[in-house]
């Protein structure tokens, strides 16, 4: 009876506005750790190349083993989450990525740094799908696009914030301690994702002869598939972008100090944007603002290529705000084309097509930029943008009522 009890209680309570800001909350706060985590490795590799005596190779395996892990179990980090629920799951995977970096600054050679990384991958694999969902499970309906958004941009916060910090701490102390001062945070922030997280009960798909449930979307397998492949498309022409990037400024007569700035403005850029469209999908729709983002990114590495290198600087913010900006209504569109009993393992498969795309890119156009010069490749990386338009239009009848409404 007693278990009854607060069973009843706690269902009463997810009913709350707090619960939504609790979820809110501890989604941000997770994918800013996470995504923190994932672009400290570049703060790393040159340490790790002294302290270790380590090829180019060899750096290369400690990204990818970090992101492959994150990528390749993305999926069954979904599935987990049904059984045991998104406070166990994600409280888990941040517990793991902490102790992964924790594990890091202790590491006595490349192998145990490889395995320390893993880790740290394996856990980071939770976050997205997990983190997503419960997004989405708390702002259900049209506002969830400007959670999941608001929920985006806290990921690009954290790429900026903790990388960072790493940077300030490694001015005073080793990077050792530095590590796993880090890595404790993962840790103390994987209690409070178990204690805070709002605990709602599995969602089953509505009863048909329910009239409570009459606005209730289907689910939409062809539509998401539409979605997966404009997702996969846009990532690809993400990471196109910024591999080839640093060389055209080069070309142009920049200095690494240049390059620098340059990266941080197309970031700066991609945070806004990832916030900013969200509320412009709220007006003109998923769809409308895939068109505008993808054309604008187009239009924007054409125009760069004869750009002076001053004024291709001040281009750059506008180009980072589109390049991201389409990752926040393609992500809060999800919802809107699968069952809720289907979102986490939908966001699962979203993820993990979105950032192995972002992995494989790279590779492809660099063999591309190989063979007909990085200012081809970059134009074939519009192309690509422009090739999410069709499938834009094509999966219209299936969101263009979901985001087409003003904002209230």
């Amino acid at each position: 009876m007693r278990w009854l009890f607060w069973d009843e209680i706690a269902a009463r309570a997810a009913n709350f506005p707090r619960d939504e800001r609790r979820a809110a909350a501890i989604a941000a706060g997770a994918h800013a750790l996470h995504d923190g985590y994932t672009d400290l490795i570049y703060v790393m590799l040159p340490l790790w190349q002294a302290e270790f005596g380590l090829s180019y190779a060899a750096l290369g395996l400690l990204r990818s083993i970090f992101v492959g892990a994150m990528a390749s179990l993305q999926i069954p980090a979904g599935l987990l989450s049904e059984r045991l629920g998104a406070a166990a799951v994600l409280a888990l995977g941040t517990c793991l990525a902490g102790l992964g970096y924790c594990l890091a600054g202790v590491s006595a050679g490349f192998a145990m740094l490889l395995g320390a990384l893993f880790i740290g991958g394996l856990g980071a694999s939770a976050q997205h799908p997990v983190a997503s969902a419960l997004v989405a499970r708390a702002f259900a309906g049209p506002r969830s696009l400007k959670a999941l958004g608001t929920y985006n941009f806290a990921g690009d916060l954290g790429k900026m914030t903790v990388p960072a910090t790493l940077s300030l701490m490694l001015l005073a102390m080793h990077w050792r301690p530095a590590l796993a001062i880090l890595g404790g945070i993962g840790l103390a922030m994987a209690a409070a994702i178990f204690l805070f997280t709002p605990r709602y009960d599995r969602e089953l798909p509505p009863a048909r002869d329910d009239p409570q449930q009459h606005d209730v979307r289907p689910h939409q397998p062809r539509a998401f598939t539409l979605l997966l492949t404009i997702g996969i498309l846009d990532s690809a022409t993400r990471m196109g972008f910024l591999l080839f990037l640093p060389f055209v400024l080069r070309a142009k007569g920049a200095s690494v100090q240049d390059i620098g700035l340059a990266l941080t403005l197309v970031f700066a850029g991609g945070a806004a944007g990832k916030l900013a469209c969200t509320f412009i999908g709220a007006r003109i729709g998923a769809v409308g603002t895939v068109w505008l983002t993808e054309g604008l990114t187009a239009a924007g590495i054409v125009a760069l290529l004869p750009l002076p290198l001053a004024a291709t600087l001040a281009l750059l913010p506008l180009i980072g705000v589109a390049l991201n900006g389409t990752s926040s209504v393609l992500y809060g569109s999800v919802p809107d084309l699968v069952t809720a009993d289907w979102r986490t393992r939908a966001l699962s498969i979203f993820y993990t097509g979105t950032i192995g795309s972002g992995a494989i890119a790279p590779v492809v156009f660099g063999r591309i930029g190989d063979a007909f010069g990085i200012f081809h490749a970059l134009i074939l990386v519009a192309v690509v943008a422009l090739i999410t338009l069709p499938f834009a239009a094509l999966i219209r009848p299936a969101l263009g009522r979901s985001y087409g409404t003003p904002a209230a």
